[in-house]
């Protein structure tokens, strides 16, 4: 299968620093350069990922990002073909009404909208939307959600009876066509069976070909002991470069700023995550500037002081291209990537690599 690569929209700011930022600046440091997620920017960014050739963006989810929902639906009549790949949170929004916003969404954008369903893997920001469940609970509750929602898409009236839903006589005007795809992430053990059960792509981040491999195939035998199959994606950052050493170069700067003490305070921090795949990104690195390129032409500095996928492609066109070719070989079908800035990185990635994906046959139409 060929692959297809996603961009993000940085939904919390950008700049040209891995140093977290928002407009909450009372959370974050905000970085020089500091790239406030106005609509303006983020159409920007859209309109960049649509003109390059990117199948869709990541539209985030979480307390420093702007609603998901409703930047997607702000940038719709400023791109043509793009596909918005919505972050959203089962415990936040009841089904039924996940379901008809969904259904809306999808006619608006003409078939344009994709779901990533997050269940959530920090107790302190669950709590600060209100929601108490466990680690455990929240998958638990995200497959009742799944199920209510397909229910729901198939044109059904859903009665249905749970630990975590009730509901009666669910249904939607009109269910969306075609159906947005789902696509998932989780690490733990937990998660697994929520992504054999219910969605469409299964997302991890960025590991070590072999060890991302092995996780996959974990979910893809849960999947075909149901009568399944899915596809897979993983979540890069990348750096490019007409050549190596430029490209390097750029990934020593985005380290150079950072304090000893931002390090160790962000490595403490992760690696007490409830989150497996928090906990699985932080041990990469450990805290360490002298282990960060962890296999060849992966680094995982980004993972030092930022959450979620912490490492990055960073080489030559054709080195980077040459890794990615090794991860498809191994399963991944879907790739999405971003960069910092990432208005910037888009052009980097989509004039130096994907031309040499194109002539390899590697790249989806």
């Amino acid at each position: 299968m060929a692959a297809k690569f996603f961009w993000f929209l940085p939904t919390n700011g950008d700049s040209r620093s891995i140093v977290g930022a928002s407009h909450a600046s009372t959370h974050h440091t905000v970085p020089a350069g500091y790239r406030e997620p106005s609509l303006r920017y983020l159409g920007e960014v859209a309109r960049a990922a649509d003109r390059l050739g990117f199948e869709g963006v990541l539209t985030p989810t979480g307390t420093w990002c702007e609603d998901a929902w409703l930047t997607a639906a702000g940038l719709l009549d400023q791109t043509e073909r793009l596909k918005f790949l919505v972050a959203f949170r089962p415990g936040l929004v009841p089904p039924t009404l996940a379901a008809q916003q969904a259904a809306t969404l999808q006619r608006f954008s003409n078939g344009r909208l994709l779901l990533n369903v997050v269940s959530g893997g920090d107790d302190a920001e669950q709590r600060r939307f209100g929601d108490w469940l466990t680690h455990d609970e929240r998958y638990e509750r995200t497959g009742e959600f799944l199920q209510i929602v397909r229910d729901i898409w198939k044109g059904n009236a859903v009665d249905f009876s749970g630990k975590h839903y009730t509901v009666t006589d669910a249904r939607v005007s009109e269910p969306p066509n075609p159906l947005p795809e789902l696509y998932f992430g989780g690490s733990s053990p937990a998660a697994l069976p929520i992504a054999a059960d219910h969605v469409d792509v299964y997302l991890t981040w960025g590991e070590p070909p072999a060890a991302a491999a092995a996780k996959i195939e974990a979910v893809r035998a849960l999947a075909k002991e149901r009568g399944r199959t899915l596809r897979f994606g993983i979540r890069l950052h990348t750096i490019s470069r007409d050549t190596s050493e430029a490209a390097w170069a750029v990934a020593n700067s985005l380290v150079g700023e950072l304090t000893p003490d931002q390090i160790a305070k962000a490595t403490a921090l992760h690696s007490k995550s409830e989150s497996e795949g928090q906990r699985r990104m932080t041990a990469l690195h450990g805290g360490r500037l002298d282990k960060l390129e962890i296999y060849p032409n992966l680094w995982a500095g980004v993972g030092l002081v930022r959450g979620g996928a912490g490492t990055a492609l960073v080489g030559s066109h054709e080195e980077v291209a040459n890794l990615i070719s090794e991860y498809h070989a191994v399963g991944f079908d879907e790739f999405i990537l971003s960069g910092y800035p990432h208005l910037e990185e888009a052009y980097w990635f989509a004039e130096g690599v994907l031309p040499l994906l194109k002539k390899r046959g590697a790249l989806a139409a």
